[in-house]
């Protein structure tokens, strides 16, 4: 069974576009479709969380339109990522999939779920929140601190975005790094300024758009966060929680933006129990 250590890098025709995307863990059942945060491509997952869902799921990483190895131009607007999401999904022939949802994946996953219904069976959304949610359109400057905290300390931004400055935290960021380097062979090229710039713009125009009609979405939804997260503020996964009518929350303490990946064991026992 491939892993996401193995797993080749496959290519597909998107309406004339080329997009790269892995297949991993067991066959059979409605695949999980991975949609990843701001600059991130396929192998800025977590290992222990893709193979943790893919142990009882088939799972699907990719890569949306001009991010990494996908071809064309990074949209700037969440609702043209959530498009063309759904027309790679479309070029899988896929009749239904789970969603998974990081940060600004968490964000294109609400628009197809509200697009799509029938597209989407469960929805998982962590480290995210609504259009006009409070905090979101601050990415920029966040981004820029942390930045700039990072070099000062000679560390690496994630140690800021993605995980508290206790003890607990560092050392979580620690060891959150090293599994990020664990695939060896075959990774990915990095994003380009053009689409960090885009996805910034698109963030920030969620960060002001409008969350009236998100109780539209009837799926049954999973939302999980740290209770420190500075990207996407914590207050954002309680009012998911409130305006989504079949959803369930979990907090992880002593946590930040990446707290399903500080909690990987914890995390993935829900998401499995969850999807099943």
């Amino acid at each position: 069974m491939a892993t996401f250590k193995n797993a080749k890098t496959k290519e597909i025709d998107v309406n004339g576009t080329k997009f790269v995307y892995r297949e991993l863990g067991q066959p059979g059942g409605v695949p999980v479709l991975f949609l990843h945060h701001l600059t991130a491509v396929l192998d800025d997952w977590d290992p222990l969380v893709v193979d943790g869902v893919a142990a009882n799921h088939p799972v699907i990483l990719f890569d949306n339109r001009g991010v990494g190895g996908t071809g064309g131009t990074t949209p700037s607007t969440v609702e043209e990522m959530a498009e063309d999401a759904v027309a790679f999904v479309c070029a899988l022939r896929l009749e239904k999939v789970d969603l998974f949802g990081f940060s600004l994946g968490g964000f294109v996953s609400q628009v197809i779920a509200q697009r799509y219904p029938d597209l989407v069976r469960k929805i998982i959304l962590t480290g995210t929140g609504p259009a006009g949610g409070e905090g979101i359109s601050d990415v920029g400057a966040v981004l820029q601190n942390a930045f700039g905290k990072a070099g000062a300390a000679g560390k690496h931004p994630k140690h800021f975005l993605f995980f508290t400055q206790t003890a607990q935290g560092q050392s979580a960021a620690d060891e959150f790094l090293v599994r990020l380097n664990e695939r060896a062979e075959n990774r990915e090229v990095a994003v380009r300024q053009e689409t960090i710039g885009a996805q910034i713009a698109a963030i920030d125009a969620w960060g002001k758009g409008d969350a009236s009609e998100l109780d539209s979405v009837q799926h049954p939804v999973l939302i999980a966060n740290g209770d420190d997260d500075i990207m996407v503020p914590t207050i954002n996964s309680f009012e998911l929680a409130k305006r989504l009518p079949n959803a369930q929350l979990s907090i992880f303490p002593d946590a930040g933006h990446g707290g399903i990946f500080q909690y990987h064991q914890v995390f993935v026992k829900q998401a499995i129990d969850f999807l099943s």
